[in-house]
């Protein structure tokens, strides 16, 4: 009990939502581990090629990006997030391919990518669309940046299909989690102007993953 009462002042103070101070180091590198299967899960979804430009958007402390690293010998990768926190600590994570040119974290918010139209072969975001300012636009702004043919991954480890326990249910209201329905995101998806959307969960959990592609 006292550990997971330690573990809750450590995200409440850490803050979910944009990570600061201590607290939002310690709470990210907790995230590292704790998203690790669902993470996994996801990427088994994905067929990556060597020469991949990929970019992961709320990148957090950096776990995804050093696995996709793996995947793409050949091709580079992009971190973004608008915490100072998770961009030290997603840069130290991932400091030897950094030093090697293959990636690079940058602090932007997904309201304003600072990239060029059609600049990455695939995009995944884990864990972070809940907080999202303005899901539906911040969903177009992805599609920019996304190269024809491109695929973007949103992955999170609840969404609401009706039957989340009360605690998870008393979680996303207290950090006030924007946790759509699988018709909600795949109409989200259509929205924002990608011609194929697919939706993924895993039987047993309440995983889900959009899958979104741009023509």
């Amino acid at each position: 009990m006292a550990e997971r009462e330690s573990a809750e002042s450590v995200t409440r103070q850490g803050n979910p939502r944009k990570p600061q101070g201590d607290a939002g180091t310690e709470m990210l590198r907790r995230m590292n581990e704790s998203h690790w299967e669902v993470t996994g899960w996801a990427l088994s979804l994905w067929q990556f090629a060597v020469a991949d430009r990929v970019q992961d958007i709320g990148c957090g402390g950096g776990a995804t990006l050093c696995r996709m690293a793996e995947q793409v010998p050949d091709g580079h990768l992009t971190g973004v997030d608008y915490s100072p926190v998770s961009v030290a600590l997603s840069r130290e994570t991932n400091a030897e391919a950094i030093a090697a040119g293959r990636m690079e974290i940058r602090e932007a918010s997904v309201e304003n990518l600072p990239f060029e139209d059609g600049s990455f072969d695939k995009i995944i975001t884990v864990e972070s669309f809940y907080f999202w300012p303005d899901p539906q636009e911040n969903l177009r702004e992805v599609r920019r940046v996304l190269a024809p043919g491109g695929r973007f991954f949103l992955v999170a480890d609840i969404y609401q299909n009706g039957a989340l326990s009360p605690a998870t249910e008393e979680m996303a209201a207290e950090y006030q989690l924007f946790n759509p329905t699988k018709e909600e995101f795949r109409q989200l998806f259509e929205r924002a102007g990608f011609s194929e959307t697919v939706v993924h969960t895993k039987e047993g959990t309440s995983w889900i993953c959009v899958e979104g592609r741009r023509d």
